[in-house]
């Protein structure tokens, strides 16, 4: 699982790029200044501002964070989000019916 530094600044341009949009586009949300200090590792942004940030980019914040811990190696998404379902299946416990 990547933990590094940079791996949600890379997640983050990953998607904002492959969503076409300019560090501008986060105006409502954000500054240029501040995307681009997000980009390069500069600043960490709190869960309410990844939560903005993912809705200009309409993308689920599950989808941006399961980029940053599985990289774009092969089939490490499946295994991030195989450990999430069975982390979450632990939490919750057995479902009554």
């Amino acid at each position: 699982m990547t933990t590094t530094k940079n791996a949600f600044p890379a997640a983050l341009k990953t998607v904002r790029k492959a969503r076409g949009l300019s560090q501008e586009a986060f105006s409502d949300v954000s500054s240029r200044t501040y995307m681009s200090s997000l980009e390069r590792g500069l600043k960490s942004p709190t869960l309410n501002k990844v939560a903005e940030l993912c809705d200009v980019m309409d993308v689920h914040p599950l989808a941006l964070l399961t980029l940053a811990y599985a990289g774009d190696g092969k089939g490490a998404t499946d295994k991030v989000l195989a450990r999430v379902q069975r982390e979450l299946a632990q939490i919750q416990g057995p479902k009554d019916k």
